[in-house]
C-alpha cells in the first residue's frame, strides 16, 4: 500500500470518522475574508497563536507538503438533559484539545507517532484554519451557521490535523455549503443574532464567545465584562452553546438518534448542578469542571460568574441562598455577577441582600453592579 493508505487506514483504526489529505498551500480566501472582519476578529488575529501567519503554512514550516484531516464524531453516545443546555455538546464529549494523558488526546498522540514511524516530519505549533483544511480535504462541508459538517455524521465533530512534509494523494476539496436552499433557522434561532449573514458570525454577540473569551488580559482590549443585554440572552449556558446546530435540518438525524449512554456523563450530570458551581469547592472543581471544561477557562472565578448569570436567569427565588454566599466570595467578579442575578430574580429577600453587601462592599465596580440592580427592583 502507499503511504496515503497507510495513513488514512491506521486513522480509521484508531477510530476516526473520517480523513482526508490536502496540500499545504495557503488559504488565501481564509486571510482575505479574516483581513476583511478584522475590526470582529482583532481578538483573535492578535492571539500569540498568530492565526494569519498559520493560515500559510510554509512560511512556519519551509518542507511542508500536506496536510492531513481528522474528523472526530464525539456524539456517538448520548448526552444528559440535564447538561445539555448549559455545557456545549463538545465539551462534554472531552475530546476538544485533550491533553494526552485522556483517550482522546492519547488519539492524537497515537496518530502523530505513527507518521513520524512512517518517516513524516510533522509540524509543530502551526495553527492552521482546520474548517478551511478540512473542506479543501474533502472530508466536510460548510454551514450558514460557520460550523462544519461531515456527510452522515452532521455538525457535531471535531477537527485534527498535521501537516507533513511528504507528497501524499491529494482528495478532492468540498468547500461548499450544503445547507437546504433558502433555511435560514440558525440565524433566526441565534438568542443574540451574532449569525447576521448566512456564514457571517460577530463573534463579540455570540453566546460560546462571551462566556469563555470575556476574560481580563486577552487581547485586543478584551475584559471579563459581559453586557447585560448579553447575560439575558445566554440562559443557562455557562460553557459554549449549541442553539444554532440544534435547530439545523442537517443535524436532524443525529440529534434524534436511539445512542448509548455515556456511562461518565450520567455519572458526572448526578452531582453537577449550578448552585455548586456558583459556590464549588476544589473538588468540585477539580472533579466535575475540569474534567469537561478545561479548554479556554483557567480561573474558577470566571465559571463562577456564568454560573451567576444562568442562575438570574433562571428567576428562582430558591437561588437566593446560594447567591447570598457568593456575595461573600473573595473576588469581586463573582460579587458583581452575583448582584446582578439577585436583582434578576428580585423580591424583598434579594433586596435586603443587595442592601446589606452595598453597605461593607469596597469594589466600585461591584457596588455599580448592586446599585444597578436595585434601581432595577424599584
Amino acid at each position: 500500500m502507499s503511504l496515503t493508505d497507510d495513513i488514512k487506514e491506521f486513522a480509521l483504526d484508531l477510530g476516526y470518522s473520517k480523513v482526508g489529505i490536502t496540500t499545504a498551500d495557503s488559504f488565501n480566501e481564509y486571510i482575505e475574508k479574516l483581513e476583511s472582519r478584522q475590526s470582529m476578529y482583532d481578538f483573535y488575529v492578535e492571539d500569540p497563536r498568530q492565526p494569519l501567519l498559520g493560515a500559510e503554512p510554509k512560511k512556519l514550516m519551509p518542507s511542508a507538503k500536506s496536510i492531513i484531516c481528522f474528523v472526530w464524531d464525539y456524539a456517538q453516545k448520548s448526552f444528559p438533559e440535564s447538561l445539555v443546555g448549559k455545557i456545549g455538546r463538545i465539551y462534554q464529549g472531552r475530546c476538544y484539545n485533550a491533553p494526552p494523558h485522556r483517550v482522546n488526546g492519547a488519539r492524537f498522540q497515537l496518530m502523530q507517532d505513527f507518521l513520524k514511524r512512517s518517516g513524516c516530519e510533522v509540524g509543530k505549533g502551526i495553527n492552521i484554519p482546520e474548517r478551511w483544511a478540512a473542506a479543501r480535504a474533502g472530508v466536510t462541508t460548510f454551514g450558514k451557521n460557520n460550523f462544519v459538517y461531515a456527510e452522515g455524521i452532521g455538525s457535531f465533530v471535531l477537527l485534527g490535523s498535521f501537516i507533513v512534509d511528504e507528497e501524499l494523494e491529494y482528495d478532492k476539496p468540498t468547500l461548499e455549503v450544503k445547507c437546504p436552499e433558502g433555511c435560514t433557522a440558525c440565524m433566526k434561532a441565534c438568542p443574540t443574532q451574532a449569525i447576521y449573514e448566512p456564514n457571517k458570525l460577530n463573534p463579540r454577540r455570540c453566546i460560546a464567545f462571551n462566556a469563555w473569551w470575556t476574560q481580563d488580559g486577552k487581547p485586543a482590549g478584551l475584559t471579563s465584562h459581559i453586557p447585560h443585554e448579553i447575560r439575558e440572552k445566554m440562559g443557562t449556558r455557562v460553557h459554549g452553546c449549541d442553539v444554532c446546530q440544534e435547530v439545523c435540518p442537517r443535524n436532524q438525524a443525529q440529534l434524534k438518534a436511539n445512542l448509548p449512554p455515556d456511562n461518565f456523563l450520567i455519572t458526572l450530570a448526578q452531582d453537577f448542578s449550578l448552585p455548586k458551581m456558583l459556590n464549588m469547592t476544589d473538588e468540585f472543581y477539580a472533579t466535575r469542571i475540569q474534567p469537561l471544561m478545561y479548554n479556554y477557562i483557567k480561573e474558577r472565578k470566571y465559571f463562577q460568574r456564568n454560573a451567576a448569570i444562568a442562575l438570574g436567569n433562571l428567576g428562582d427565588p430558591a437561588f437566593i441562598p446560594d447567591l447570598e454566599i457568593a456575595m461573600h466570595d473573595p473576588e469581586e467578579l463573582v460579587r458583581g455577577y452575583a448582584a446582578w442575578a439577585l436583582g434578576k430574580i428580585g423580591g424583598r429577600p434579594a433586596k435586603q441582600i443587595l442592601e446589606s453587601s452595598n453597605s461593607r462592599e469596597t469594589s466600585e465596580s461591584v457596588k455599580e453592579e448592586i446599585n444597578m440592580a436595585l434601581s432595577n427592583m424599584r
